[in-house]
């Protein structure tokens, strides 16, 4: 059986997970949504830049081009 990216994303619809972007940016928050392009939509998501909080926003759209990894 084949596992596709895209099939662990749905999965991964309503629960917490962890984006790495390029530029030591990461968000953690509830994923609410992706497209094809894994662009993505989390809610009440904190970003960390370093490691360090700086800021919390009730909703941020990711864009996938910017996307390392996500951890579900």
């Amino acid at each position: 059986m084949i596992v596709k990216p895209l099939d662990i994303l749905k999965q991964a619809i309503g629960k917490n997970v962890i984006v790495v972007l390029k530029g030591k940016r990461e968000y953690r928050g509830v994923l609410d949504g992706y497209d094809p392009h894994m662009n993505l939509v989390l809610k009440n998501a904190e970003e960390l830049v370093s490691g360090e909080s700086v800021g919390r926003t009730a909703t941020i759209i990711v864009r996938g081009d910017n996307v390392i990894y996500i951890s579900p």
